[in-house]
Protein backbone atom coordinates (compact mmCIF):
# COMPACT_ATOMS: atom_id res chain seq x y z
CA UNK A 1 0.00 0.00 0.00
CA UNK A 2 1.27 3.37 -0.45
CA UNK A 3 2.58 5.77 2.28
CA UNK A 4 -0.21 8.01 4.14
CA UNK A 5 0.17 11.39 4.17
CA UNK A 6 3.12 12.80 5.95
CA UNK A 7 0.83 16.03 6.56
CA UNK A 8 -1.38 14.55 9.27
CA UNK A 9 0.86 11.43 10.22
CA UNK A 10 1.42 12.89 13.55
CA UNK A 11 -2.60 13.81 13.98
CA UNK A 12 -4.65 12.34 16.79
CA UNK A 13 -8.28 11.98 16.69
CA UNK A 14 -10.23 15.20 18.71
CA UNK A 15 -9.62 14.85 22.61
CA UNK A 16 -12.67 16.70 23.03
CA UNK A 17 -15.16 14.68 21.11
CA UNK A 18 -12.95 11.16 21.99
CA UNK A 19 -13.96 12.40 26.01
CA UNK A 20 -17.83 12.65 24.85
CA UNK A 21 -17.48 9.15 23.68
CA UNK A 22 -15.51 8.12 27.27
CA UNK A 23 -18.12 9.95 28.82
CA UNK A 24 -20.61 7.77 27.09
CA UNK A 25 -18.96 4.52 27.96
CA UNK A 26 -19.13 5.34 31.97
CA UNK A 27 -22.54 6.82 31.80
CA UNK A 28 -20.94 10.49 32.89
CA UNK A 29 -22.08 13.94 33.08
CA UNK A 30 -20.95 14.85 29.80
CA UNK A 31 -19.19 18.41 31.09
CA UNK A 32 -16.88 18.14 28.02
CA UNK A 33 -17.71 18.62 24.41
CA UNK A 34 -19.24 21.96 24.81
CA UNK A 35 -22.78 21.35 23.52
CA UNK A 36 -25.53 21.92 25.64
CA UNK A 37 -28.94 19.95 27.16
CA UNK A 38 -31.62 22.23 26.79
CA UNK A 39 -33.89 22.92 23.97
CA UNK A 40 -33.38 25.70 20.94
CA UNK A 41 -35.43 28.81 20.80
CA UNK A 42 -39.20 27.78 20.16
CA UNK A 43 -39.28 30.17 17.44
CA UNK A 44 -36.71 28.34 15.37
CA UNK A 45 -38.19 25.16 16.30
CA UNK A 46 -41.22 26.24 15.26
CA UNK A 47 -40.07 27.75 11.96
CA UNK A 48 -38.23 24.15 11.43
CA UNK A 49 -41.10 22.18 11.59
CA UNK A 50 -42.45 24.74 9.28
CA UNK A 51 -40.00 23.96 6.73
CA UNK A 52 -40.18 20.31 6.47
CA UNK A 53 -43.38 20.68 4.48
CA UNK A 54 -41.79 23.61 2.15
CA UNK A 55 -39.58 23.59 -0.74
CA UNK A 56 -36.02 24.40 1.07
CA UNK A 57 -34.57 20.44 0.67
CA UNK A 58 -32.22 21.19 -2.40
CA UNK A 59 -29.15 23.04 -2.48
CA UNK A 60 -29.34 26.61 -1.23
CA UNK A 61 -27.04 28.99 -3.37
CA UNK A 62 -23.19 27.81 -2.50
CA UNK A 63 -22.21 30.55 -0.26
CA UNK A 64 -25.35 30.76 1.50
CA UNK A 65 -29.11 31.15 0.78
CA UNK A 66 -30.08 34.76 0.29
CA UNK A 67 -32.50 35.86 2.61
CA UNK A 68 -30.01 34.25 5.56
CA UNK A 69 -27.26 36.32 4.45
CA UNK A 70 -29.37 39.56 4.23
CA UNK A 71 -30.78 38.66 7.97
CA UNK A 72 -26.69 38.11 9.02
CA UNK A 73 -25.48 40.95 7.85
CA UNK A 74 -28.10 43.23 9.27
CA UNK A 75 -27.75 41.14 12.77
CA UNK A 76 -23.77 41.80 12.03
CA UNK A 77 -24.09 45.57 12.00
CA UNK A 78 -26.49 45.68 14.46
CA UNK A 79 -24.12 44.55 17.48
CA UNK A 80 -20.41 45.64 15.80
CA UNK A 81 -21.59 48.98 13.76
CA UNK A 82 -20.06 46.82 10.71
CA UNK A 83 -21.94 47.63 7.48
CA UNK A 84 -21.74 44.49 5.60
CA UNK A 85 -22.28 43.37 2.18
CA UNK A 86 -24.49 40.14 2.33
CA UNK A 87 -23.93 39.25 -0.99
CA UNK A 88 -20.35 40.39 -1.39
CA UNK A 89 -18.90 39.97 2.43
CA UNK A 90 -20.56 36.92 3.65
CA UNK A 91 -20.18 32.77 3.28
CA UNK A 92 -22.50 30.60 4.71
CA UNK A 93 -20.31 27.42 5.76
CA UNK A 94 -20.51 24.03 7.40
CA UNK A 95 -20.34 25.69 11.10
CA UNK A 96 -17.24 28.12 11.76
CA UNK A 97 -14.88 24.84 11.66
CA UNK A 98 -15.40 24.82 7.98
CA UNK A 99 -14.99 28.64 8.27
CA UNK A 100 -12.26 28.50 10.12
CA UNK A 101 -10.33 25.74 7.20
CA UNK A 102 -11.75 28.24 4.69
CA UNK A 103 -10.11 31.23 5.66
CA UNK A 104 -6.86 29.56 6.03
CA UNK A 105 -6.61 28.03 2.61
CA UNK A 106 -7.57 31.01 1.23
CA UNK A 107 -5.04 32.86 2.66
CA UNK A 108 -1.75 30.99 3.47
CA UNK A 109 0.68 29.50 1.35
CA UNK A 110 2.48 26.32 2.06
CA UNK A 111 5.72 27.39 4.03
CA UNK A 112 4.04 30.74 5.62
CA UNK A 113 3.61 31.23 9.27
CA UNK A 114 0.49 31.90 11.27
CA UNK A 115 0.62 33.13 15.11
CA UNK A 116 -1.90 31.02 17.52
CA UNK A 117 -2.94 32.01 21.24
CA UNK A 118 -1.66 28.98 23.57
CA UNK A 119 -3.80 28.18 24.88
CA UNK A 120 -5.68 27.68 21.61
CA UNK A 121 -8.76 25.32 20.30
CA UNK A 122 -7.88 22.17 19.46
CA UNK A 123 -8.57 22.92 15.46
CA UNK A 124 -6.68 26.04 15.14
CA UNK A 125 -3.14 23.89 15.20
CA UNK A 126 -4.84 21.02 12.68
CA UNK A 127 -5.92 24.28 10.69
CA UNK A 128 -2.51 25.57 10.14
CA UNK A 129 -0.71 21.90 8.98
CA UNK A 130 -3.51 21.66 6.79
CA UNK A 131 -3.02 24.46 5.07
CA UNK A 132 0.25 23.96 4.78
CA UNK A 133 1.50 26.96 7.23
CA UNK A 134 3.64 26.74 10.50
CA UNK A 135 2.74 28.02 13.58
CA UNK A 136 3.63 30.74 15.78
CA UNK A 137 2.33 29.58 19.03
CA UNK A 138 2.57 33.03 21.96
CA UNK A 139 1.58 32.05 25.04
CA UNK A 140 -1.59 33.90 27.16
CA UNK A 141 0.18 33.73 30.89
CA UNK A 142 -2.58 32.22 33.62
CA UNK A 143 -4.21 32.83 35.89
CA UNK A 144 -5.56 36.09 33.46
CA UNK A 145 -4.78 34.82 30.39
CA UNK A 146 -3.10 37.84 29.47
CA UNK A 147 0.00 38.30 26.84
CA UNK A 148 3.11 39.62 26.65
CA UNK A 149 2.87 42.63 23.85
CA UNK A 150 6.63 42.16 23.25
CA UNK A 151 6.55 38.49 23.21
CA UNK A 152 3.75 38.91 20.50
CA UNK A 153 5.90 41.49 18.36
CA UNK A 154 8.79 39.14 18.30
CA UNK A 155 6.57 36.43 16.51
CA UNK A 156 4.95 39.02 14.40
CA UNK A 157 8.60 39.76 13.48
CA UNK A 158 8.64 36.35 11.54
CA UNK A 159 6.69 37.59 9.18
CA UNK A 160 3.60 35.75 9.84
CA UNK A 161 0.25 35.59 6.95
CA UNK A 162 -2.36 36.05 10.03
CA UNK A 163 -3.13 35.71 13.69
CA UNK A 164 -5.76 33.84 14.68
CA UNK A 165 -7.63 35.69 17.79
CA UNK A 166 -10.53 33.56 19.86
CA UNK A 167 -12.66 36.06 21.12
CA UNK A 168 -14.12 35.11 24.24
CA UNK A 169 -11.73 32.32 24.24
CA UNK A 170 -11.97 28.59 24.31
CA UNK A 171 -10.69 27.42 26.42
CA UNK A 172 -10.01 29.79 29.10
CA UNK A 173 -12.74 32.12 28.66
CA UNK A 174 -10.62 35.23 28.25
CA UNK A 175 -12.15 38.21 26.66
CA UNK A 176 -9.61 40.37 24.90
CA UNK A 177 -10.25 43.94 25.79
CA UNK A 178 -10.35 46.97 23.27
CA UNK A 179 -6.93 47.99 24.67
CA UNK A 180 -5.67 44.26 23.86
CA UNK A 181 -6.99 44.07 20.39
CA UNK A 182 -5.87 47.34 19.46
CA UNK A 183 -2.25 46.09 20.36
CA UNK A 184 -3.19 42.85 18.10
CA UNK A 185 -4.44 45.39 15.50
CA UNK A 186 -1.64 47.69 14.99
CA UNK A 187 0.61 44.72 14.94
CA UNK A 188 -1.15 43.54 12.25
CA UNK A 189 -0.97 46.52 10.17
CA UNK A 190 2.26 46.95 10.76
CA UNK A 191 3.98 43.72 9.83
CA UNK A 192 0.91 43.36 6.97
CA UNK A 193 -0.72 40.24 8.27
CA UNK A 194 -4.54 39.25 8.16
CA UNK A 195 -6.48 38.90 11.83
CA UNK A 196 -8.45 35.31 11.34
CA UNK A 197 -11.00 35.88 14.57
CA UNK A 198 -13.06 33.16 15.93
CA UNK A 199 -15.87 35.11 17.43
CA UNK A 200 -18.49 32.26 18.01
CA UNK A 201 -18.90 33.47 21.69
CA UNK A 202 -19.71 36.76 21.08
CA UNK A 203 -23.15 36.66 22.73
CA UNK A 204 -21.74 35.15 26.38
CA UNK A 205 -20.25 37.39 28.26
CA UNK A 206 -20.35 38.29 31.99
CA UNK A 207 -20.24 41.86 32.97
CA UNK A 208 -18.50 44.16 33.25
CA UNK A 209 -17.03 42.39 30.16
CA UNK A 210 -17.44 43.83 26.32
CA UNK A 211 -16.73 41.83 23.09
CA UNK A 212 -15.15 44.01 20.94
CA UNK A 213 -15.35 43.33 17.17
CA UNK A 214 -12.15 43.38 15.64
CA UNK A 215 -13.25 44.01 12.24
CA UNK A 216 -14.67 47.69 13.97
CA UNK A 217 -11.50 48.79 14.85
CA UNK A 218 -10.09 51.71 12.59
CA UNK A 219 -8.70 50.51 9.58
CA UNK A 220 -8.92 46.63 10.25
CA UNK A 221 -12.02 45.75 8.13
CA UNK A 222 -10.33 44.41 5.22
CA UNK A 223 -7.88 42.80 6.91
CA UNK A 224 -10.25 40.65 9.42
CA UNK A 225 -11.52 37.58 8.63
CA UNK A 226 -14.50 36.82 11.29
CA UNK A 227 -15.11 33.17 11.79
CA UNK A 228 -18.33 32.73 13.70
CA UNK A 229 -21.21 30.48 13.84
CA UNK A 230 -25.18 30.03 15.23
CA UNK A 231 -24.22 27.49 17.27
CA UNK A 232 -23.70 28.50 20.53
CA UNK A 233 -25.93 31.75 20.52
CA UNK A 234 -29.17 29.79 19.89
CA UNK A 235 -27.93 26.66 21.19
CA UNK A 236 -27.96 24.70 17.66
CA UNK A 237 -24.69 22.97 17.74
CA UNK A 238 -25.70 20.01 15.96
CA UNK A 239 -27.03 22.41 12.52
CA UNK A 240 -23.73 23.43 11.45
CA UNK A 241 -24.51 26.47 10.33
CA UNK A 242 -21.11 29.02 10.33
CA UNK A 243 -20.07 31.99 8.11
CA UNK A 244 -17.02 34.01 7.45
CA UNK A 245 -17.39 38.14 7.07
CA UNK A 246 -14.43 39.25 5.09
CA UNK A 247 -13.79 42.04 2.29
CA UNK A 248 -15.21 41.04 -1.19
CA UNK A 249 -11.56 40.36 -2.70
CA UNK A 250 -11.05 37.58 0.39
CA UNK A 251 -14.52 36.86 0.22
CA UNK A 252 -14.48 35.83 -3.60
CA UNK A 253 -11.73 33.19 -2.40
CA UNK A 254 -13.43 31.82 0.38
CA UNK A 255 -16.31 31.00 -1.86
CA UNK A 256 -14.36 28.90 -4.09
CA UNK A 257 -12.62 26.52 -1.83
CA UNK A 258 -16.28 26.43 0.38
CA UNK A 259 -17.70 25.52 -2.90
CA UNK A 260 -14.62 22.25 -3.25
CA UNK A 261 -14.58 21.85 0.61
CA UNK A 262 -18.63 21.42 1.40
CA UNK A 263 -20.77 22.88 -1.76
CA UNK A 264 -23.03 24.15 1.14
CA UNK A 265 -24.73 24.42 4.09
CA UNK A 266 -27.75 22.75 4.55
CA UNK A 267 -30.26 24.67 3.09
CA UNK A 268 -34.15 23.63 5.20
CA UNK A 269 -31.49 24.70 8.56
CA UNK A 270 -30.48 27.75 6.79
CA UNK A 271 -34.66 28.77 6.47
CA UNK A 272 -35.64 28.08 9.80
CA UNK A 273 -32.19 29.82 11.43
CA UNK A 274 -33.30 33.22 9.87
CA UNK A 275 -35.94 33.19 12.35
CA UNK A 276 -33.18 33.41 15.52
CA UNK A 277 -31.27 35.69 13.21
CA UNK A 278 -33.75 38.43 13.32
CA UNK A 279 -34.68 38.07 17.13
CA UNK A 280 -34.34 41.58 19.39
CA UNK A 281 -31.99 42.36 21.99
CA UNK A 282 -34.14 41.18 24.40
CA UNK A 283 -33.31 37.82 23.63
CA UNK A 284 -29.24 38.31 23.58
CA UNK A 285 -30.28 39.97 27.01
CA UNK A 286 -31.59 36.95 28.24
CA UNK A 287 -29.06 34.41 26.69
CA UNK A 288 -26.82 36.65 29.01
CA UNK A 289 -28.36 36.11 32.08
CA UNK A 290 -29.29 32.30 31.94
CA UNK A 291 -25.07 32.34 31.24
CA UNK A 292 -24.52 34.51 34.00
CA UNK A 293 -26.88 32.04 36.33
CA UNK A 294 -25.42 29.61 35.26
CA UNK A 295 -21.91 30.36 35.64
CA UNK A 296 -22.67 31.33 39.38
CA UNK A 297 -24.09 28.34 40.26
CA UNK A 298 -21.31 25.91 38.85
CA UNK A 299 -18.59 28.03 40.27
CA UNK A 300 -20.37 28.33 43.52
CA UNK A 301 -20.60 24.88 43.44
CA UNK A 302 -16.85 24.15 42.52
CA UNK A 303 -15.97 26.59 45.83
CA UNK A 304 -17.95 24.80 47.92
CA UNK A 305 -15.87 21.76 47.08
CA UNK A 306 -12.86 23.49 46.84
CA UNK A 307 -11.70 22.71 43.45
CA UNK A 308 -9.55 25.31 42.47
CA UNK A 309 -10.47 26.70 38.87
CA UNK A 310 -10.40 29.82 36.37
CA UNK A 311 -12.83 32.50 36.49
CA UNK A 312 -14.49 32.91 32.81
CA UNK A 313 -15.18 36.13 31.32
CA UNK A 314 -16.89 34.81 28.43
CA UNK A 315 -17.98 31.54 26.99
CA UNK A 316 -18.83 28.90 29.22
CA UNK A 317 -15.65 26.96 30.23
CA UNK A 318 -13.96 26.04 33.33
CA UNK A 319 -10.33 25.03 33.51
CA UNK A 320 -10.05 23.22 36.88
CA UNK A 321 -6.50 22.79 38.82
CA UNK A 322 -5.99 19.06 39.02
CA UNK A 323 -2.74 19.43 40.76
CA UNK A 324 -3.78 18.37 43.98
CA UNK A 325 -4.12 14.95 42.94
CA UNK A 326 -0.64 13.86 41.67
CA UNK A 327 -1.39 12.71 38.06
CA UNK A 328 1.40 13.03 35.56
CA UNK A 329 -1.30 12.67 32.66
CA UNK A 330 -4.20 14.68 32.54
CA UNK A 331 -5.43 12.62 30.25
CA UNK A 332 -5.30 9.83 32.58
CA UNK A 333 -6.68 11.90 34.92
CA UNK A 334 -9.77 12.79 33.07
CA UNK A 335 -10.69 8.74 32.25
CA UNK A 336 -10.39 8.21 35.68
CA UNK A 337 -12.31 11.31 36.56
CA UNK A 338 -15.53 9.72 34.08
CA UNK A 339 -14.86 6.25 35.35
CA UNK A 340 -14.71 6.75 38.97
CA UNK A 341 -16.63 10.06 39.83
CA UNK A 342 -18.98 10.01 36.75
CA UNK A 343 -17.95 13.75 35.31
CA UNK A 344 -16.86 14.08 31.69
CA UNK A 345 -13.69 16.54 31.34
CA UNK A 346 -11.16 17.50 28.57
CA UNK A 347 -7.81 17.37 29.37
CA UNK A 348 -6.48 20.51 29.47
CA UNK A 349 -2.90 19.49 27.69
CA UNK A 350 -5.01 19.09 24.62
CA UNK A 351 -5.27 23.39 24.59
CA UNK A 352 -1.58 24.36 25.33
CA UNK A 353 1.37 23.94 23.27
CA UNK A 354 3.41 24.29 26.00
CA UNK A 355 4.22 21.33 28.31
CA UNK A 356 0.73 21.76 30.90
CA UNK A 357 -0.84 19.24 32.51
CA UNK A 358 -2.16 21.18 35.67
CA UNK A 359 -5.71 21.47 34.13
CA UNK A 360 -9.05 19.45 32.93
CA UNK A 361 -11.47 21.89 31.09
CA UNK A 362 -15.07 21.33 32.00
CA UNK A 363 -18.01 23.47 31.08
CA UNK A 364 -21.66 24.88 31.75
CA UNK A 365 -23.85 24.80 29.50
CA UNK A 366 -26.45 22.80 30.79
CA UNK A 367 -29.59 22.84 32.50
CA UNK A 368 -29.56 23.05 36.26
CA UNK A 369 -30.52 19.94 37.38
CA UNK A 370 -27.36 18.31 35.24
CA UNK A 371 -24.76 20.84 36.55
CA UNK A 372 -26.50 19.75 40.30
CA UNK A 373 -25.52 16.23 39.53
CA UNK A 374 -22.34 16.97 38.38
CA UNK A 375 -21.45 19.06 41.58
CA UNK A 376 -22.86 15.74 43.62
CA UNK A 377 -20.81 14.23 41.68
CA UNK A 378 -17.69 16.23 42.05
CA UNK A 379 -17.83 16.56 45.70
CA UNK A 380 -16.84 12.79 46.21
CA UNK A 381 -13.98 13.40 43.78
CA UNK A 382 -11.30 12.94 46.68
CA UNK A 383 -13.10 9.85 47.63
CA UNK A 384 -12.79 8.37 44.17
CA UNK A 385 -9.96 9.36 42.92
Amino acid sequence: MPELSDRTAGFTDSVIRRMTRISNQYNAVNLSQGFPDFEPPEKILQRLAEVTREDFHQYAVTWGAQNFREALAKKITHFSGVDVDPNAELVVTCGSTEAMMAAMMSVTNPGDKVIVFSPFYENYGADTILSGADPIYVPLIPPEFNFDAEVLEDAFRQKPKAIIVCNPSNPCGKVFTRDELQIIADLAKKYDAFVITDEVYEHILYKPNVHTYMASLPGMKDRTITCNSLSKTYSITGWRLGYTQANPEVTERIKKVHDFLTVGAAAPLQEAAVAGLKFGDDYYESLQQKYTEKRTLFLKGLDDIGLIHTEPQGAYYVLIDISEFGYESDLEFAEDLARKVGVGAVPGSSFFKEKENRYVRLHFAKKEETLNEALNRLSLIRKKI
